[in-house]
Formats: structure tokens, sequence, C-alpha cells
């Protein structure tokens, strides 16, 4: 792999040649994260489809109102769109998403970690996720973290923390409002690099801005269908981001996919 700034973040075979080994390159440079190889074998990317799948295509085109584009860079960092899928449960114990291209091809999954079996019985008998931590992993197509989110436990307003897989911080994401339309900003160091505003009251669909509030990329919440809306917890959102966006702007906005779920759809269904 080359280096250059144009690479986007992931998991790749150690430059220094160290056997059975991944390091971490976080879209500048390679950090001091390593992953040593288990299995004795590279990790494999997910078989595809052979085609287009037509209802993915369908849920960008025409229920997210996104034209069709061209190709991407094929991952989590260089798609133009990011179709974000929620697996369909009864009762939702753990928040797990899988995430693909516009043509219906996987690029990566979002698993909620870190959760003891108490902290599931408590999510079966009663609604209180807002008042949990919720810790996931976005990983990329060979099932490798690229980015680490954690929501601590809400009171009133929610924070999340992004981090990379090595620790490093990315930024956080924080609720500015709980009256009308809900805003959140986007922090790197203490400034304001973006903010995330919702068009509605009910907190579907997302305008993400940049620092100067020109339009980066867009956020639609998609209809999973009449059986799932009554009987399952299942939410799709559609991620368009409009163009190439630096670090770690790039990374914020890929984890504003899912932290919209956690943060708000466990408020705007009830208490949890």
């Amino acid at each position: 792999m080359t280096t250059q700034s144009n690479t986007p973040a992931g998991w790749y075979p150690d430059p220094h040649g160290a056997p059975q080994t991944l390091r971490y390159w976080d879209g500048v440079q390679w950090t001091q994260h390593t992953n040593p190889d288990q299995q004795q074998a590279a990790p494999q990317m997910p078989q595809q489809q052979a085609g287009p799948d037509a209802g993915v295509q369908r849920q960008v085109q025409q229920q997210a109102g996104v034209a069709a584009g061209g190709p991407g860079g094929g991952s989590l960092f260089s798609e133009p769109v990011l179709v974000v899928n929620q697996k369909a449960k009864l009762i939702e114990l753990t928040n797990e998403y899988k995430v693909m291209d516009q043509n219906g091809n996987q690029l990566g999954s979002v698993v909620q970690v870190g959760q003891s079996a108490l902290k599931k019985i408590l999510r079966f008998v009663a609604s209180i996720d807002q008042f949990l931590t919720h810790k996931l992993e976005i990983r990329d197509a060979y099932g490798q973290p690229v980015l680490l989110l954690t929501r601590p436990a809400k009171f009133l307003k929610s924070r999340v923390i992004v981090q990379r897989p090595d620790g490093s911080p990315v930024g956080e994401i924080v609720q500015q409002n709980m009256i009308g339309k809900i805003n959140f900003a986007m922090n790197v160091n203490g400034q304001q690099v973006g903010a995330i505003k919702a068009e509605n009251w009910r907190a579907w669909n997302f305008v993400i801005v940049d620092h100067t509030e020109s339009e980066v990329a867009r956020i639609t919440k998609t209809w999973e269908g009449l059986a799932k809306t009554m009987f399952t917890t299942a939410d799709n959102y559609v991620l368009q981001i409009h163009h190439q966006l630096p670090e770690p702007l790039l990374s914020l906005v890929v984890a504003t996919a899912l932290t919209v779920d956690t943060a708000l759809k466990q408020d705007s269904r009830g208490l949890g």
C-alpha cells in the first residue's frame, strides 16, 4: 500500500514486514496499533452479490432521493453514499448495523460491544437505554475496527466520543439543545468543526455542515416496510457525502450516521 494522504483509514499489512500482522493507518500516518492475525491467514472480504441489489438501489434513489452515481473507492471512508440498515429484531438488546454502498455491496458493519448479561436483562425488562452507556465498533469489510464510539449514560443531552482503534481521540459529537429541531456540534480539540442539524422535530433527516455552515453531507431515514415498522426495532438510513472531506471531519461524519440512531432514536419512540 502506498502511504498517500488519500488512502482511507483502515487495517493493512504491516509496512515494516512483521509477519501475520496488520497495522492501523489513520488516514494520515501509520499508528502504533497492531492486530496479530490469529487465524494465520489474511482476513477475507465478504462475498459480494453478482450484481447490484435492487432493494438497496430503490432505498437510495427512490426513498432517499439520491441520484445514482459512479463507483467510489470501495471503503467506508471513500464511498459517496453509505447505506446503514439495522438488523431487524423483535426485541432490541444489542444494536447491530450493516453498512453498504449504493449498490448493496457490504463495506462494513457496526456492532455494539461490552454489554454484560445484566445490561441485556435491563434492556429487556425496562426502557432505560438513554440512561446506559453504549459502546459501538465501526468495522470495515474485513471485520477490523476502524472507529470506536462511546455514548456515556445520558441524563438530558447526548454526547458521543469518537476514537481510533488505538484509543487516540478523533473528536466528540455533542447535543446542543433539547427543545425544537435537535442539533449536534462536532468538536475536535475543543473547536467546532461542523454540526448536525435535524430538518424536523422528529429528527428523522439531518443536514451536516462544516465550520463555515456549508452543507457537506445529508442523512435521510428510509422506510423499512410496514411489517418491520410495526413489529421490530429496525431503522434504515442513507448517508450522502457531497464531496471528499478532510480528516478528522470525514471520520466524524461517518460516525454520525450511526450516532443518530444511538443518540436520538431511543428518545423518539419513548423513554428508551
